[in-house]
């Protein structure tokens, strides 16, 4: 539809069927880094990997900043447990849900912490949960809900 989209992705990285970790990916660039591996040896721990701070602040912190600076939509994927230990990626996320963009986040269903909470009490965040029974099709309703921000947007300043 033509919006300019940035922001951090979170993969699982599998060998020989096994999931040995996490990788980050800038959404515009593709880079990539590591979030978390069984192999990282320091860090902070998150069951069996650590947590790669680096990569985290680097990559996936600036790549959230960069998206609130020069996107139109903004990406987080994902606002979890590992994510959570850097400092700067909580202030990038912040920055991001207070831009008055639309930022299209995961929150891990499991996490706890009080930017989380932060955000689901925000009077302008819609909470919807991925189930088997919708994750074929949510991507359709947050297309339609990005496109309709957009039309009421420009209705207000036109």
């Amino acid at each position: 539809m033509g919006f300019r989209v940035g922001g951090m992705l979170s993969r699982e990285v599998r060998e020989r069927g096994t999931r040995v970790g996490f990788e980050i990916v800038n959404f515009e660039t593709e880079e990539r880094g590591w979030l978390a591996h069984v192999n990282q040896r320091d860090g902070p721990q998150v069951s069996k990997y650590r947590v790669n701070l680096r990569d985290l602040e680097t990559l996936g912190a600036n790549s959230i900043q960069n998206a609130v600076a020069n996107a139109q939509i903004v990406i987080v994927d994902e606002i979890g447990p590992m994510e959570l230990f850097s400092s700067a990626f909580r202030e990038a996320v912040v920055r991001a849900i207070n831009s008055h963009k639309p930022v299209l986040g995961v929150i891990h269903h499991r996490a706890r912490d009080p930017l989380i909470d932060s955000i689901r009490t925000r009077d302008d965040a819609e909470i919807m949960e991925v189930t088997y029974g919708n994750r074929e099709s949510l991507h359709n309703l947050l297309i339609d809900k990005v496109t309709q921000f957009f039309k009421e947007r420009s209705q207000q300043t036109g």
